[in-house]
């Protein structure tokens, strides 16, 4: 196999995964550490994948394009139930408010809404407005804006301005990318904006997030770690990340 092929061939895998290490290209490609530390520099300047220690992760798919919600849906589908699942417990008592982020963690939450409860939910996302209409108990608000085709959520000036109207008792609030350093971060900086309105009228935020988000960097930053109260994910933050959230008091659940 050529370089170019091969790189090609990681750039896929990564973005279909979500992340890889770099013993685990080694043994799938017949090559030597170096040379997938060589590819993946390559790769790095492309903006395919960012490098992280021990391997890299996804940068968004290699022509530069944010993915839609059917295709992320797709990705990590178990995970993403389990996380669901786990954010149940943050729900707010009978009657209380809950903001949901456009994202298909979040839509794994709003299905996981046990039946019958009461609590009036708010949200920007077609899909999860879709999983929670007619459900008994909820009294259901979708915020206006522009409908972006890829996420199928409602963005612009006048939706960040009906949420700064609002207070409500929890955030389930969804991410691209989870760091250290930079916090968290999203392709676009219209659902940026929007999700700086959620985090900010809320009470309490809970950051629905699988693994692949970590350590990993999008366009925009919407927010800092000291701004969320808890991240429930597939797996715990390991390194810089892990240290990070302890430091800002973040709570961490790991979904079963």
């Amino acid at each position: 196999m050529y370089a170019e092929e091969r790189q090609r061939a990681i750039g896929d895998l990564v973005a279909a995964r979500g992340r890889a290490s770099v013993a685990e290209l080694a043994e799938r490609y017949d090559v030597t550490p170096e040379t997938v530390r060589r590819d993946l520099d390559v790769l790095e300047r492309l903006g395919g994948v960012r490098r992280v220690h021990g391997g890299v992760v996804a940068a968004g798919v290699l022509a530069g394009a944010e993915s839609g919600v059917g295709e992320r849906e797709a990705l990590g589908a178990d995970a993403k139930r389990a996380i669901g699942e786990a954010a149940q417990r943050y729900l707010p008592p009978a009657g209380g408010s809950v903001l949901f982020d456009a994202g298909t963690t979040t839509i794994a939450a709003a299905r996981e809404v046990p039946v019958g409860q009461r609590l009036t939910a708010i949200t920007n996302s077609l899909p999860v407005a879709s999983a929670l209409a007619g459900r008994d108990g909820v009294a259901l608000h979708m915020l206006g804006g522009r409908i972006r085709g890829l996420t199928q959520a409602a963005v612009g000036s006048g939706t960040v301005a009906e949420i700064g109207l609002l207070r409500a008792d929890v955030a389930f609030l969804g991410t691209n990318g989870i760091g250290a350093h930079r916090g968290l971060s999203t392709p676009d900086a219209d659902e940026a904006a929007v999700k700086t309105a959620l985090i900010r009228a809320a009470d309490f935020v809970v950051l629905l997030a699988d693994s692949s988000k970590f350590d990993h960097e999008s366009l925009v930053a919407f927010g800092g770690l000291g701004e969320i109260d808890v991240l429930i994910a597939d797996a715990a933050p390991t390194g810089a990340l892990a240290t990070a959230l302890a430091d800002h008091g973040v709570d961490v659940v790991v979904a079963q």
